[in-house]
């Protein structure tokens, strides 16, 4: 695929990341991956706050600058967290993120997402499985991980253009799809990025550390798309350095974190995004 890279991009996020504020994000996610995202935000300099009672949002939604709502480990009670959230964070101008966790894998889920796009996210990230089933395609993923025959260059041109038209409904909200190549999608632009390695797709929660890091660039102000591009290639930078350094998967999950407080000491990493404007 062909895409042209744009300095403009690198510009803003240089100007945003590493963080200049430490942002309160409000992550309302899944016990499995919880003490990881929060490690995540702590060590890029945001502040996470695991608050998912709805008897404490009138508090939390005066205080947080961003807002994560992961799809992951559903119940009735999540579920309702999860739209009175939605409710608050577009009521109170809250910037959130919408984490599409397993929405290839069940109806229920796919409901839920669908109901919670009508509060008008800023973000909505998800893998390239569950942004195709989100965007209305067919997909033949099982559990909450990627298919990887979804993700050949037929495929992704296919999901590209269902995330063209699913944009047209929420010109406000940036899509976000992970997978061999990560595409953003705004109502106007498309980027295709091409950091990252494949182990990152074998420690769990990979893709919640980056609706936490998105979250986190939205907390410190910054635009939707700077938000996606800087926060995906970031994480995908981390891991590509962790690789290089790892003698294992364990040790490499640990690597990645720790890279995550590492990576930005370089003032020049933007220049390592590979990718551009589709």
């Amino acid at each position: 695929m062909l895409y042209r890279q744009e300095k403009q991009v690198q510009e803003r996020i240089k100007k945003v990341f590493p963080l200049k504020t430490s942002p309160l994000v409000q992550c309302i996610t899944n016990e499995i991956t919880s003490e990881t995202m929060a490690n995540a935000l702590l060590f890029i300099g945001a502040k996470p706050v695991m608050a998912e009672d709805i008897r404490e949002f009138p508090a939390f939604f005066a205080q947080n600058d961003s807002l994560v709502l992961n799809l992951g480990q559903l119940s009735e009670r999540k579920e309702q967290s999860l739209l009175e959230a939605a409710k608050w964070a577009e009521n109170t101008n809250t910037p959130a993120v919408i984490d599409l966790v397993g929405v290839a894998a069940t109806q229920l889920r796919l409901d839920l997402a669908q109901c919670l796009a009508t509060f008008h996210p800023t973000v909505i990230k998800g893998n390239t499985s569950e942004m195709g089933v989100y965007c209305g395609l067919e997909s033949i993923a099982r559990g909450v991980d990627a298919n990887h025959q979804e993700q050949s260059d037929t495929a992704l041109l296919e999901m590209i253009s269902a995330m063209r038209q699913k944009v047209r409904q929420y010109p406000d909200t940036v899509l976000l799809a992970t997978g061999k190549y990560d595409v953003i999608v705004s109502y106007e632009e498309t980027y295709l990025l091409d950091n990252g390695v494949p182990a990152l797709e074998r420690f769990t929660g990979t893709g919640d550390i980056v609706g936490a890091l998105v979250a986190a660039v939205l907390g410190a102000k910054a635009g939707a798309l700077t938000a996606a591009i800087s926060a995906v290639s970031y994480f995908n930078l981390c891991g590509e350095i962790a690789e290089k350094q790892a003698t294992g998967l364990a040790d490499f999950r640990q690597e990645t974190m720790n890279q995550l407080s590492l990576v930005m000491k370089d003032t020049h990493w933007v220049r390592k995004i590979q990718g551009g404007i589709l």
